[in-house]
């Protein structure tokens, strides 16, 4: 027995990850943030820029891991302050009802989405921002696109792994079909 104190329970090493990952799906959440207008209407949806562990660049949404021992929740505002900064003002919906549940194979072609990581499904959430979004950690920019840019095939081709096909979801699922 270690006589070290666990200080992030949840957490697991990166050994400990990659054997979890190859034996069972890992949850996670992904979140679509927009700004509204007074009527509620989404008139802006806001992709980050990253980059990869090969080196290339990429649009993306909110994504994370649920810890063990995590509400959705905390998970969900966890990750939009870790990828937009602390004062984005969030406002996760009332019902935790995601606008859709995406399975991602490490296979790819079982389904749109695909992370050749792992097997992991994912709760996905449309999530109105009010606040000053500053991008933190790996993500080099925040750019915010109206609907009809987000849709458009020059954005989700640098949409790897499915995130294009989630977010023309989230546009559908608020009324916004392109």
């Amino acid at each position: 027995m270690s006589d070290m104190t666990e200080t992030t329970p949840g957490w697991l090493t990166t050994d400990e990850l990659e054997m979890a990952r190859a034996r069972m799906p890992i949850l996670y959440v992904e979140a679509v943030p927009v700004r509204v207008d007074d009527s509620g209407e989404v008139t802006s949806i806001g992709l980050l820029l990253r980059i990869g562990p090969d080196g290339t660049v990429s649009r993306t949404l909110v994504s994370g891991r649920v810890l063990h021992h995590e509400r959705v929740r905390d998970a969900l505002l966890r990750h939009l302050e870790k990828d937009l900064g602390p004062v984005a003002l969030p406002r996760v919906p009332a019902s935790l009802q995601p606008f859709t549940v995406a399975e991602y194979f490490p296979t790819a072609g079982i389904t749109p989405y695909h992370d050749p990581r792992q097997h992991a499904v994912s709760l996905a959430y449309i999530v109105p921002v009010t606040g000053d979004c500053r991008p933190r950690q790996d993500a080099l920019d925040l750019v915010w696109f109206s609907p009809q840019e987000a849709a458009s095939p020059a954005v989700q081709s640098e949409m790897p792994g499915g995130h294009g096909v989630l977010l023309k979801q989230a546009l559908a699922h608020v009324g916004l079909a392109y």
